[in-house]
């Protein structure tokens, strides 16, 4: 069904009327952007996923007003062969209309992000999910799987992840640095000790696969004071229980992780509600760190406040070397269907990066 279609607000439909067959071939950040109906583009919070020459994008379908911030539809999917143009695809995993249901109608349900599994063969998404009419407070990961891409996925499970469980450290990592839950390091290790036993807090989030076919999820915990890197299990669907502690202390969230070069590197942000912040990013050369905090990569002006975004995703460009597009989301809480996306090129500085605003642009900047 496509009923959720009409509740789009009339200055969207009047904005982007007779452009529905319109080829795109570029992007322009912060635009409308129509799908192959002519209707904006509605999968917020997103990830995309490379497959068999396809992009598929997954993101938040939101509803028009206040409660848009919240899912009352699931998640939806599109696809497209040039990144331009998108193909609407439906919803991929619906909310319940059972109330006691964990993906119920009306709960929130954010970021999510769908990655292949080569050996079963399912299409895995994991996201950020907290319970109806439970606010902010239970801060847990949620899975689904499916045997198609575009879905439908059903949901299997969700709670906070690696119960009982302590970072892992590398070798010769001071005792200094390790949770000690009798003599905390940090002030923000108590959040850490209080959930121990239950699952640490998961938030904001985003899943990695490396090159060897692990996958990691990466998620804000401990009250959004720490990243944590855990490692799923073979199947995609769980917590090894192996896992690492992030910028311990700061408020870090919307992670977006990526690999060039052998070396990894992630993109977030700083915790200010729904007003846009600094962005920042960390590398390391091995998944499980040490990561090194480099500050703001947005230069120019409005890098302060991301240009009016937060970050989502970092999409590599199939094909194409050193070609990574960053990808955030302008938010709209009082009207959250009009949220807008802003696709930005990163540039790199020998193993450093950077990221400029540019008004419009399309993938011939990677050929430079």
């Amino acid at each position: 069904m496509k009923y959720y279609r009409f509740l789009l607000p009339a200055f969207l439909l009047l904005s982007i009327i007779g452009r529905a067959q319109t080829k795109l071939t570029s992007f322009s950040p912060g635009a409308i952007w129509p799908d192959d109906k002519g209707v904006h583009i509605n999968a917020h919070g997103g990830g995309i996923l490379y497959n068999d020459g396809v992009y598929y994008w997954f993101g938040e379908h939101k509803i028009a007003g206040d409660a848009g911030n919240r899912a009352m539809v699931g998640v939806h999917c599109y696809s497209s062969k040039d990144l331009y143009n998108w193909k609407d695809e439906g919803i991929s995993l619906s909310v319940s209309p059972d109330t006691t249901n964990d993906i119920a109608k009306g709960c929130v349900l954010e970021r999510p992000k769908v990655v292949y599994n080569k050996k079963t063969k399912k299409y895995v998404m994991w996201f950020h999910l907290e319970l109806l009419g439970k606010g902010y407070s239970a801060a847990r990961a949620g899975v689904a799987v499916s045997d198609k891409v575009i879905g439908p996925y059903k949901f299997i499970k969700s709670y906070r992840p690696n119960p009982g469980q302590t970072p892992f450290y590398p070798a010769l990592t001071p005792e200094g640095d390790k949770i000690n839950c009798v003599n905390p390091t940090h002030e923000t290790d108590k959040f850490f000790c209080r959930d121990l036993p239950g699952g640490q807090m998961a938030r904001d989030m985003t899943v990695f696969v490396d090159d060897d076919g692990k996958a990691y999820h990466v998620f804000s915990s401990e009250e959004n004071y720490t990243l944590d890197l855990a490692e799923l299990t073979p199947d995609y669907t769980g917590h090894t229980g192996k896992f690492i502690r992030i910028y311990i202390g700061h408020q870090t969230e919307a992670p977006a992780l990526f690999k060039r070069n052998g070396i990894y590197y992630m993109i977030g942000s700083g915790c200010t509600g729904w007003a846009p912040n600094a962005a920042r990013w960390f590398s390391a050369k091995s998944i499980w760190g040490p990561w090194t905090y480099h500050g703001n990569p947005c230069q120019g002006p409005d890098s302060q406040i991301t240009y009016g975004g937060q970050s989502t995703h970092v999409l590599p460009v199939a094909g194409k070397r050193d070609a990574f597009i960053f990808i955030a989301d302008k938010w709209a809480p009082k009207d959250a269907i009009d949220g807008r996306y802003l696709w930005l090129p990163i540039s790199f500085k020998g193993d450093d990066i950077e990221i400029n605003w540019v008004d419009n642009w399309n993938l011939d900047v990677f050929k430079k």
